[in-house]
């Protein structure tokens, strides 16, 4: 038997740790060099588990939803 959501451990437990996986997902997406992209807001969400990273580009911007407990991009919304 698996252990619950609960009572695993988070791969990104960090604010900074869920920023440099947006700013990768993003360099790799759309082919921009990370020292180019800025951070305009992080949230994490406490009952999904989630972090939520705002990033802006070139006039661009995106908001990069990442499972933390999994350490992956679950969604890339340009806006």
């Amino acid at each position: 038997m698996s252990p619950g959501i609960g009572l695993m451990k988070r791969r990104l437990e960090k604010e900074k740790d869920a920023i440099a996986l947006a700013v990768s997902g993003i360099a790799k997406k759309y082919d921009v060099a990370p020292d180019t992209i800025e951070t305009l807001e992080t949230k994490y969400h406490d009952d999904a588990g989630d972090w939520y990273v705002a990033l802006g580009w070139n006039e661009k911007k995106a908001i990069i939803q990442m499972d933390s407990v999994q350490g992956t991009i679950t969604e890339i919304k340009e806006i």
